[in-house]
């Protein structure tokens, strides 16, 4: 008896003790600890020296195992991208098995149909050719890597992956040493000069750059042919489901005009002509702010003096790059592919501002012309607002700053009031790691607890400000973009996709056959899904251009509120997102509720 109390006891203690070793839940992205690593003289030298960067690897992947080991995530992205990057940094290390390991891993917590088949499949090939030929970095090795990605992607349904591996196609294309230490060079560097330290959040960055020159570089030309081999075997198309679901209202009919504010990065005028909603003096409704949160009388995004003789070549390359996405070879593809594989370093801080300026400067018209389509009776309200395109943060968060802009929430509030929208697209968004990046970036904050604080703070003035904002408008619907990061918008705290209100929609983007988009994000708050994948539409000058993102796929459904409402104006938001979702199709997987407009339609009484 004594022996068996004895064993009951530390049966007792154990149990104690795992209770209290119970890993910490993790409900808000906010919540996973950061760490700060010291570093000394230029980080490209550590990304070029083997000894250099495993010293700093190994405090890293010591760190990440903790925070795996230690806490309960509750968004398996998350997960993944931890996960991930422990593999990186065990292949890295030439630790074969345990980057099998890890892949297999990450490709258990895959929940896209294409991640689930695609995942890993380089870092399989790498760690298995390794093992196979002995070491990597052979030449054998690299015919066993190019053999072993050929194979699996030969056993795949094309179908199914044709846009991830489309996408990794023109990934490698463009891939150069320029690219994969640009970021380092220009975003990273400053940081560790200013404070001689980065964090956890930059780190990842990083161990990329190493990664691409180890491996990504080295193989560019065996990956290009075992892929392109693939895609050149799968010439097929998908199906287009939305030109049967589609519908054009036509002109003449005794329909009301409905009022569209796309609140957006600008829209070019011309290009809509007569269909601006007005304001009160007969002018074109519209209101801007730029970064500084100053008014702006520029319906678009400003373009710098110096560059605007060169903008038909600046939209050229954003064709080139929309081309290479849909494997077409046109001369812009060719140009872009070239240009951005063969950066010279110093090339490489204006070349990628300059596409990101562009990207920026495009996107409202883009937007526009998407939510406009097949609408005789939309009028359009340009609300503009001033994406940043440069590498670092311009202007650097202040508190002067964020007065103006949490000001300026409640004058674009007014704005929608009075030019009596009921439909208004954001295809925009934030979180608060953003902030906390944006003030590493700007050397404000002594530390990552005090960077913390100063994040959390302006974050929540400023989300709570929208929120306001957003509620003060009850009868008007915000459509709004799921975000392009592949997550759920409530774990990372995103605004406005993550924000719950009757009036407030989340849009996540699928392909032209309904396949869930690459990149979009997912979650509770993400209740429809529409095209938002190489989706063709009006750029400012009145070109066409095909772009991706969920930014493309929210005025889809923006479009279709616009339309019932002028079939129907007595519909409130919730019944509008109601209607949508009830005549929506809803697929097997329980991932996708793809809009029907034909169907939605029909049930507010519109008969073609």
């Amino acid at each position: 008896m004594k022996r068996l109390a004895i064993v009951a006891l530390a049966a007792l203690l154990v149990a104690g003790g795992a209770l209290a070793q119970a890993p910490k839940r993790i409900e808000r992205a906010a919540d996973l600890p950061r760490f700060t690593y010291q570093v000394e003289g230029q980080l490209e030298a550590i990304v070029r020296d083997p000894r250099l960067f495993s010293a700093l690897a190994k405090r890293a992947y010591d760190d990440t195992s903790s925070v795996l080991a230690t806490h309960d995530i509750a968004e398996a992205a998350t997960r993944r991208s931890l996960l991930g990057l422990l593999q990186a940094i065990d292949l890295l290390e030439g630790r074969w098995d345990d980057a099998l390991a890890r892949a297999a891993q990450v490709r258990e917590l895959q929940e896209k149909p294409a991640d689930k088949l695609l995942s890993g499949i380089t870092a399989r090939a790498i760690a298995n050719a390794a093992k196979r030929t002995g070491s990597a970095g052979t030449p054998a090795w690299r015919a066993e890597v190019g053999r072993l990605v050929a194979e699996e992607l030969a056993r795949m349904p094309w179908d199914v992956v044709r846009n991830d591996v489309l996408g990794m196609k023109a990934g490698l294309e463009t891939a150069g040493e320029a690219g994969a230490l640009g970021r380092v060079r220009e975003v990273l560097q400053p940081v560790a000069t200013r404070t001689g330290a980065i964090s956890s959040d930059l780190l990842p960055a990083l161990v990329g750059a190493r990664y691409s020159l180890a491996y990504i570089l080295p193989l560019k030309d065996t990956l290009l042919a075992s892929v392109g081999g693939y895609v050149a075997a799968n010439k097929t198309d998908k199906p287009d489901i939305w030109k049967a679901r589609d519908v054009a209202l036509p002109a003449g009919m005794n329909l009301k005009p409905v009022t569209i504010v796309v609140w957006d990065s600008g829209t070019d005028a011309p290009i809509f002509k007569d269909r601006w909603a007005t304001a009160p003096d007969g002018s074109q409704a519209f209101i801007a702010f730029d970064r500084q949160g100053l008014p702006s009388t520029s319906p678009l995004k400003p373009i710098p003096g110096e560059l605007r003789a060169r903008l038909p070549q600046l939209q050229g390359r954003s064709k080139g790059l929309s081309d290479l996405t849909s494997n077409v070879d046109s001369p812009e593809a060719t140009e872009v592919k070239l240009l951005l594989s063969n950066l010279a370093p110093a090339q490489y801080k204006p070349v990628i501002e300059e596409l990101r300026l562009t990207s920026g400067y495009q996107h409202g018209t883009h937007v526009a012309g998407i939510a406009m389509a097949g609408n005789p009776y939309a009028r359009l309200a340009n609300a503009r607002i001033d994406f940043g395109h440069t590498l670092l943060p311009d202007p650097c968060p202040t508190p002067e700053l964020l007065a103006r802009d949490v000001r300026n929430l409640g004058a674009y509030a007014d704005f929608i009031r009075k030019t009596g929208a009921r439909v208004v697209n954001m295809s925009w968004g934030g979180n608060v790691r953003g902030y906390e990046v944006a003030l590493e970036q700007c050397g404000i904050g002594k530390d990552i607890a005090e960077r913390k604080a100063l994040a959390r703070r302006d974050f929540d003035n400023y989300r709570h400000a929208l929120v306001k904002a957003l509620e003060s408008l009850p009868d008007v619907l915000f459509v709004v973009s799921a975000g392009n990061s592949g997550n759920d918008p409530t774990f990372n705290e995103g605004y406005p996709s993550g924000i719950v209100l009757p009036n407030v929609v989340a849009v996540g983007a699928v392909d032209k056959a309904g396949d869930e988009a690459p990149f979009t994000s997912y979650g509770p708050t993400v209740l429809l899904h529409a095209n938002g994948y190489q989706v063709e539409s009006y750029v400012p000058g009145g070109g066409r251009l095909a772009i991706s993102g969920t930014s493309m796929s929210a005025p889809q459904v923006t479009n279709l509120a616009a339309k019932m409402l002028a079939i129907k104006p007595q519909l409130k938001p919730q019944e509008l997102v109601s209607i949508m979702r009830s005549t929506a199709e809803r697929t097997a997987d329980g991932r996708r509720t793809l809009i029907h407009p034909a169907r939605a339609l029909a049930a507010v009484g519109f008969q073609p």
